[in-house]
């Protein structure tokens, strides 16, 4: 079951890379999901490696907590459709977007990170 959910993680992160490849900042966005996806796809080869899992679902979950004031701008205006498309007067659509998109990216390495044995090291 655990080998099902991580091919199905890394399949998800695969196709999350690939949607921001037409993203007007690309590289971070695909290099952030690529890596998610990456560590799914050597977890289910038994290469996960608890550490760089664990480092990783930290560093997103910084980064995610910068766009924390999008969020709550968000939250504020009583949650509007985030499918609208980004205008000036709703800023916040595009920081809410990439906020959940690594809420979801955090909670998958904690998913990865905590079902790794302890002794699982790349190498």
């Amino acid at each position: 079951m655990k080998r099902v959910l991580n091919i199905l993680f890394a399949l998800v992160f695969i196709a999350f890379a690939a949607l921001n490849l037409n993203d007007p900042d690309p590289a971070k966005w695909v290099l952030a999901y690529g890596s998610v996806a990456l560590l799914f796809a050597l977890a289910v080869f038994g290469r996960a490696d608890r550490r760089v899992s664990g480092w990783l679902c930290i560093a997103l979950g910084i980064w995610m907590c910068t766009m924390l004031p999008g969020m709550l701008d968000w939250l504020e205006a009583d949650m509007p459709s985030l499918t609208e498309e980004m205008q000036a007067s709703n800023p916040y659509i595009e920081e809410v977007r990439e906020f959940l998109g690594l809420f979801i990216a955090v909670l998958a390495l904690t998913f990865l990170t905590f079902s790794t044995p302890d002794q699982a090291r790349l190498g």
